[in-house]
């Protein structure tokens, strides 16, 4: 009997966590801010292996075994941020990214030497700041994400006009995009924030069923749960399509404050408007919500602004000494139709990449 009461502890105990809603609350913020931090670590070690690879001028990137492990660390990070979107309102679980940015410039000064700024400073206090207003005035209303409910939400009246003015307001913008030719960063990060409003719907929708189902009711029988998975892909693909084209169209000191204020702002609309999370809410806690939300958008912007560069060699030229048959300490530009090269984790980190980056 002792036996089988020590080995039902752990089920026991998990259930009682689930089931409390505090507990659940707590842990929702704890496993969305560790995976925060786990994204910012693998970032800063696949940019670190991409600058050592590029400055050894060895074997390309993804044969390190470093690269690797920062790839592995991203995934365990993006599946807690979804895993917290189960226990813990989407408007809180979003803002809760600028703690990947704070985590990052840590890092890059601790690891990477980077030079520390004084709005670096200034940026992280905002951010931290704002980090525990969010989460001291955030709902705290937990309600039980099941098939029944996001049924009856995605039929709801609010939600088929939310959704029919997101998709007017896509369509335009794309035609905008696509057809003008309209290059500007603003219609590209709206275009992203619009399919970000409908990842977290369906995100939050699939992770609190999955929670509901490890409970023990079961909710992967409904066809809702397919239904939603499929929306939760497909956005997230198109998402990172038109994200990856920001990326190289425009600077990541521009593309990261931006993008964190855009989809910040649409998760907490969608959170408003699918799971009525300020429903009863006190004007008190929106009012210092909102602060916390504005003062961790200009913490962000801060700290992604104009960060410094690894120190390695100018990419804007090329030393024609290092030119084989060349004597000269002349400077050479590479030609214009020159493609720059980098990684995804360097844009993100706020260097722009140029041609020291070639892996």
């Amino acid at each position: 009997m002792n036996t089988t009461n020590w080995a039902m502890r752990p089920n026991a105990f998990s259930a009682e966590i689930l089931e409390n809603p505090l507990q659940a609350y707590l842990l929702g913020i704890i496993v969305s801010i560790c995976g925060n931090v786990l994204i910012s670590i693998s970032l800063n070690i696949q940019k670190y292996t991409h600058v050592r690879q590029a400055q050894r001028g060895s074997k390309p990137y993804y044969t390190s075994a470093l690269w690797w492990m920062g790839v592995i660390l991203m995934g365990v990070g993006e599946l807690g941020n979804f895993a917290a979107y189960g226990f813990a309102p989407a408007s809180l679980i979003a803002p809760l990214g600028c703690v990947s940015v704070l985590a990052s410039a840590i890092i890059s000064v601790v690891f990477l030497k980077e030079t520390i700024r004084a709005s670096d400073i200034l940026g992280g206090t905002l951010a931290i700041t704002g980090t525990y207003l969010l989460v001291t005035f955030a709902p705290h209303n937990i309600s039980m994400v099941t098939a029944q409910m996001v049924h009856y939400y995605f039929i709801s009246w609010y939600l088929l006009v939310y959704i029919v003015i997101e998709i007017i307001l896509f369509l335009f913008l794309l035609f905008l995009y696509k057809i003008k030719k309209v290059k500007h960063i603003v219609i590209v990060m709206l275009l992203v924030a619009l399919l970000a409003s409908v990842t977290v719907i369906s995100v939050k929708a699939v992770s609190g069923m999955i929670t509901e189902t490890i409970k023990g009711s079961l909710q992967l029988v409904y066809p809702i749960f397919y239904v939603m998975f499929v929306v939760m892909v497909a956005s997230c693909g198109f998402q990172i399509k038109f994200l990856n084209q920001a990326m190289k169209m425009f600077d990541a000191t521009e593309v990261v404050p931006i993008n964190y204020v855009f989809f910040t702002t649409s998760a907490i609309i969608a959170g408003i408007v699918f799971y009525q999370e300020f429903e009863d809410l006190a004007m008190l806690n929106i009012l210092m919500f909102v602060l916390g939300c504005l003062l961790s958008f200009v913490g962000v912007y801060l700290i992604a602004r104009n960060r410094p560069k690894i120190k390695q060699e100018n990419g804007d030229f090329i030393p024609v000494d290092t030119i084989p048959g060349r004597r000269h300490i002349t400077k050479e530009q590479p030609e214009a139709s020159a493609l720059p090269y980098g990684s995804l984790a360097d844009k993100l980190m706020c260097n722009r990449p140029g041609p020291s980056d070639d892996s």
